[in-house]
């Protein structure tokens, strides 16, 4: 009796730690939550005009000045991109989460789309965003694509809302 519940400890205790968060992402996790504002999408890495559609939702331009809210205790979060002529504004619904970065890699960002009820929109596909930085006041997140077979790095500069 005593061999089995050390037993079913051990396996509840490895269970538990596998499932927890780290410090570094925890701490992340509090850092970005809150009301952000995308200031400035732009490119690296590579010359020329680009034009693009982010996240498979709307041209480039139409994310600057966006609204972001993470939630942290269910994380959940929305942005909000203003309704222009160039762009179909209002709210996008998500679950985000932090990842831990693999060997030699950053943390990052990774959400997926969610209707107004937390039902999943996107049948499992979501997106990755490296965390390049991330303070109380100012984030710069990261992704790598290609055009015409040539790498671009789309930078996503964020401010925090007070």
């Amino acid at each position: 009796m005593v061999k089995k519940s050390f037993f079913l400890f051990v396996v509840v205790g490895i269970l538990i730690s596998s499932c927890s968060v780290s410090k570094s992402a925890r701490d992340q996790r509090n850092l970005l939550s809150g009301t952000w504002n995308l200031d400035n999408v732009y490119y690296e890495n590579n010359t020329g005009n680009f034009k693009s559609v982010i996240f498979n939702d709307a041209e480039d331009i139409c994310f600057e000045d966006s609204q972001w809210f993470f939630r942290d205790n269910n994380s959940t979060g929305r942005y909000t991109i203003k309704q222009s002529s160039l762009c179909q504004g209002g709210d996008r619904f998500f679950r985000w989460s932090v990842v831990e970065p693999q060997q030699n890699y950053s943390s990052q960002l990774q959400f997926k789309f969610i209707d107004e009820n937390r039902k999943d929109v996107s049948g499992g596909f979501g997106y990755r965003l490296n965390i390049v930085s991330l303070t109380a006041q100012a984030m710069t997140l990261k992704s790598n694509v290609t055009v015409d077979g040539q790498p671009v790095t789309l930078v996503y500069q964020f401010s925090k809302s007070l």
